[in-house]
């Protein structure tokens, strides 16, 4: 997204000369791209992970069909999980409300 962006600035800057037209787009570049990586990396909205598989057998009701799992969330943390429990969907969302209420918000 920034190519586009601070390619522009170059071509306008380009008359004060290729040094000057890359410092200046790219300080332009920092201003504007901070606020985005800034959102991106500290996002709850972006915050949980979720691993989704076709045809498991949920652990909870045994049906076969496509599993979720939680890998990673605010307080949450089962990415080394050396034996993945996938659910269905419905088990799933059951599970995410138990997880609410003990406070592990994703």
């Amino acid at each position: 997204m920034s190519t586009p962006i601070l390619a522009g600035v170059g071509i306008v800057l380009a008359s004060m000369g290729a040094l000057v037209a890359a410092i200046v787009a790219n300080l332009i570049g920092g201003l504007m791209f901070f606020w985005v990586d800034r959102f991106i990396f500290t996002s709850e909205t972006l915050d949980a992970q979720w691993e989704v598989k076709e045809n498991i057998c949920c652990v909870d009701c045994g049906k076969v069909t496509r599993g979720y799992r939680l890998v990673r969330a605010e307080s949450y943390d089962r990415s080394n999980d050396p034996e993945p429990e996938f659910r269905c969907e419905e088990c799933s969302i059951k599970k995410s409300e138990e997880l609410k209420r003990q406070g592990h918000n994703h």
